[in-house]
C-alpha cells in the first residue's frame, strides 16, 4: 500500500526518466524478494539468536575458560562475513538492477511487438534479450557464489575451535584440573554453538538478497514527490474558464530553458489553437496548464486563481482532454466510454457515442457496447480508438477542453464528422486545440504560433496568412506538399 499511494504521488518527471518495465520490476520482483527473504531468514534468526545464549549459558557454567575460547569464534565469524559479503553485496545489486532492464526491454519488446516484425528487427530484439539475460545470469551466479563461500569459510572457523577446545580440554584432564565427562560435554555443546552460526551463514546469501531488492525500493519510496497541496488549499469554483500564463518560466533541463517569460490571457468560451514546430513547447503549455509539472517562475491562473493553490484532484476534473496517444483499459467499450465520468447511465454513453460519430460502428459489433477491448486494444482500429476517446471527453462535459492531435489517427471523411463534433463540444467551453494539421484549426477564435517556448505569431487564420509569416510559411509547406504528392 505504502508503494502504491507512493506511485500516486510522484510526478511525471520520475516516469519520463525511469522506464515502466523497469519500476514494475521494483514494486513486483523486488518487494516478493524482500517478503520471500524476510520469511525464511528471521524465524532462523530467532532460532538461533535462543540456541546460542542457552548453550553459552551451559558453556560457562562447565569451564569459563574454554567458553571465552567458544567466544572468540563470533567475531571470527563475523570478520569472514563481513569480508565475503562486501563483494558478494555488490553482486546482489548488480543482479536486481539488471533483472529490472530485462523486465523493462520485454515489456518494450511487448508493447511494441508489431513495430519490431514490421521493421524486421526480431533478432535484434533476442540479441538485446540474450545481453541482458546474460548479464543477469552473470551477476546471479557471482552473487551466489561469493556468498556461499561464507558458510564454508564459517564452518572452517567453527572446526578450529573445536580442534582448540579438544587440544585444551585433553590437557586439563591430564593435569586433574577437569574431569573428562566436562571435557565431553564441552564439545558437544560447542558443536551446537557454531552450529547456529553456520546456519545463519547459510542464510546469508537470502538476506543479502533481500536487502539489495530493499535498496532499489526504498530508492523508490525516496523519490521526490509532487509538491502537496496547500493545507488550505482554496476549493475550486464553478468554472468559468478563463486562463492566464502570466510571465510563466519552465525548464525541462536546468541547463536547457524551454519556456521563457511566456504570457497569454485567454477568456472564457473561445478557443486557441497551438502550432508550431517539433519541440516548440506545445505540449508542455498543457502539462503545465494540467499541473503535470510545476513551473519554474511566473504563475498560471484559472479565473483568477493561481492554479498552485488548487488541489490537483480538483483541477484537473475541470479538463477534459483528447490526446494523439489512445489510453483504454481492458474492459468494455460502455466501460471505456463512461471512465470520463464515472457513473454515467448508459443513456449518457450512447449520447456520447453518437456525438463523436461512434455509435453507428459500436452497434455493427456482434457485442455492441458489451464488446470487450483486449489488453492490447488490437480488435478495433487506431482510428476507432480515437473516437472512444473523444466519446469519452463528451461525456466527461468539462468547462475546459484540450485537443493533442485529436484527429491524427482518422481519415479525411471521419476528421469532417469529428470537426463539426468538436465545434458543438467546444460551444461555450475554453479550448486549446494543439495541432500539426493546420486543416484542423482554420476557425480557432485566436491560433498561437510558437517556436522555442515562445509566441512568435499569434492571430485568426486568415490573418496569419496575410502577414506571411511563420504560419503561413507552415500551411503553403503543408498544403503545397500535399498537392506535389498529389500530383
Amino acid at each position: 500500500l505504502d508503494v502504491e499511494g507512493k506511485l500516486d504521488r510522484l510526478p511525471l518527471a520520475y516516469f519520463d526518466h525511469h522506464e515502466r518495465g523497469d519500476v514494475l520490476s521494483r514494486v513486483t520482483n523486488d518487494i516478493d524478494n524482500i517478503s520471500t527473504s524476510l520469511q525464511q531468514s528471521l524465524g532462523q534468526l530467532l532460532n538461533s539468536i535462543l540456541t546460542v545464549v542457552g548453550v553459552l549459558v551451559m558453556m560457562v557454567s562447565i569451564d569459563v575458560g574454554l567458553a571465552a575460547i567458544s567466544l572468540v569464534v563470533v567475531p571470527l565469524s563475523a570478520g569472514v562475513t563481513i569480508l565475503v559479503a562486501r563483494r558478494s553485496q555488490r553482486r546482489f545489486v548488480e543482479q536486481w538492477k539488471s533483472t529490472g532492464l530485462l523486465n523493462a526491454h520485454v515489456e518494450q519488446m511487448h508493447t511494441g511487438h508489431a513495430l519490431v516484425q514490421v521493421f524486421g528487427h526480431r533478432d535484434r530484439a533476442l540479441a538485446d534479450f540474450e545481453r541482458l539475460n546474460q548479464r543477469v545470469y552473470t551477476a546471479s551466479f557471482m552473487a551466489q557464489f561469493l556468498s556461499g563461500i561464507i558458510q564454508p569459510a564459517v564452518q572452517l572457523v567453527g572446526n578450529l575451535n573445536y580442534v582448540a577446545i579438544a587440544v585444551i580440554g585433553g590437557y586439563k584432564v591430564a593435569s586433574g584440573t577437569m574431569s573428562l565427562g566436562d571435557v565431553v560435554a564441552f564439545i558437544q555443546y560447542s558443536r551446537q554453538f557454531t552450529m547456529p552460526i553456520m546456519q545463519l551463514a547459510g542464510q546469508l546469501n537470502l538476506l543479502q538478497s533481500g536487502i539489495a531488492s530493499a535498496e532499489r525500493v526504498f530508492e523508490l519510496l525516496d523519490a521526490e514527490e509532487e509538491t502537496s497541496d496547500p493545507l488550505l488549499a482554496l476549493p475550486l469554483p464553478p468554472v468559468k474558464g478563463r486562463v492566464a500564463f502570466d510571465h510563466v518560466s519552465f525548464r525541462y533541463e536546468p541547463d536547457r530553458p524551454l519556456i521563457e517569460d511566456f504570457n497569454l490571457e485567454v477568456e472564457p468560451g473561445r478557443t486557441i489553437a497551438i502550432v508550431g514546430p517539433t519541440g516548440a513547447g506545445k505540449t508542455t503549455v498543457v502539462n503545465l496548464l494540467m499541473r503535470f509539472y510545476d513551473v519554474d517562475a511566473g504563475s498560471i491562473r484559472l479565473d483568477g486563481v493561481d492554479i498552485r493553490e488548487l488541489p490537483r484532484a480538483e483541477l484537473r476534473r475541470a479538463f477534459g482532454m483528447v490526446l494523439q496517444d489512445t489510453w483504454l483499459f481492458a474492459a468494455s467499450i460502455r466501460d471505456n466510454i463512461a471512465y470520463g465520468r464515472l457513473g454515467a447511465s448508459d443513456e449518457e454513453v450512447f449520447r456520447a457515442a453518437e456525438a463523436a460519430h461512434f455509435d453507428g460502428f459500436v452497434r455493427s459489433l456482434p457485442e455492441g457496447y458489451a464488446t470487450p477491448l483486449d489488453d492490447d486494444v488490437s480488435n478495433i482500429s487506431a482510428g476507432q480508438r480515437q473516437l472512444l476517446t473523444i466519446a469519452r471527453a463528451f461525456i466527461a462535459d468539462p468547462p475546459i477542453l484540450i485537443l493533442d492531435e485529436a484527429t491524427s489517427s482518422v481519415d479525411t471523411r471521419t476528421e469532417v464528422l469529428i470537426q463539426q463534433a468538436m465545434a458543438r463540444l467546444r460551444q461555450g467551453r475554453t479550448s486549446f486545440v494543439i495541432a500539426h494539421r493546420l486543416s484542423t484549426i482554420r476557425n480557432a477564435d485566436s491560433i498561437l504560433v510558437m517556436d522555442h517556448g515562445q509566441i512568435v505569431e499569434q492571430g485568426g487564420h486568415e490573418e496569419l496568412l496575410a502577414k506571411g509569416g511563420v504560419y503561413a510559411d507552415l500551411y503553403r509547406s503543408q498544403f503545397e506538399g500535399a498537392f506535389a504528392e498529389t500530383a
